[in-house]
């Protein structure tokens, strides 16, 4: 039997969410699309900020920046990589050397059993390779949906969305992909991004979070599609900088 290949799997599966809207989108195709132009062109390339240097690093990393930010782990995690950069490396540490390396980062006791534990299912399981698919990815011990759409994107070039508390928040503030749960406003997510932004969307989404759309006070004025956005909390109607944008060339 042929191996299906895991990027058109992932493809196949978001054809198959956008067959159908299921919610009531307050905003316009015209508008997504023009929301993700304006986010391509503020960011082009956008990249993550999770220190690694490999598949196995990054897996690492978004494991371990649960209920953590991305600056703490990076500075537990370059110290810990320079001498663990493998599953077979970081199993020969063991767990309580583990533990030192990261004891500054939130739960950092059950973090460095869940390190160990999904480095040995590496070894044994894929031959210390990190698998390429999200069901394969998810049964690794400490890591979830969102960690395993993460490393599809950033690792192996696979379109896939992954929602952190920035985009939960984006999506149920601009009322663009609301929901009760994470997977509800992922879905809601890929049936309304188009497909030619969808690859770069998880880090646009994620960025505007953290910089702009901040979870205590969004800064508004400083938004890009403050003309678009129909959240009720918003405080601005102009958008910044955005005098004579370039077409996007796909």
């Amino acid at each position: 039997m042929t191996k299906r290949n895991p990027i058109e799997a992932v493809a196949t599966a978001t054809r198959k969410i956008r067959k159908k809207l299921t919610f009531r989108c307050p905003y316009t195709p015209e508008e997504i699309e023009e929301i993700f132009r304006r986010f391509s062109i503020l960011r082009p390339e956008p990249k993550g900020e999770l220190f690694h240097t490999n598949p196995y690093t990054l897996l690492v990393a978004v494991a371990l920046s649960a209920q953590a930010t991305d600056v703490g782990v990076n500075k537990a995690t370059r110290p810990l990589f320079a001498i663990a950069d493998t599953p077979a490396k970081m199993l020969a540490l063991g767990e309580d050397t583990v533990r030192e390396y990261i004891k500054t980062i939130g739960l950092y006791r059950n973090k460095a059993k869940n390190v160990i534990a999904l480095s040995a299912k590496l070894l044994t399981d894929f031959g210390g390779e990190v698998p390429r698919t999200r069901e394969e990815l998810v049964t690794l011990p400490g890591v979830g949906r969102k960690t395993a759409n993460v490393v599809l994107s950033m690792a192996f070039g696979i379109a896939a969305l992954a929602v952190d508390t920035h985009i939960f928040r984006i999506g149920n503030r601009l009322k663009i992909a609301p929901g009760k749960t994470t997977d509800e406003v992922e879905n809601h997510f890929l049936e309304i991004i188009p497909p030619h932004y969808l690859y770069h969307a998880h880090h646009w989404l994620i960025l505007h979070g953290r910089y702009c759309c901040k979870a205590r006070r969004p800064e508004c004025e400083k938004c890009v599609i403050a003309d678009i956005c129909k959240s009720p909390d918003k405080t601005c109607d102009v958008p910044a900088e955005l005098k004579e944008l370039p077409p996007q060339v796909f």
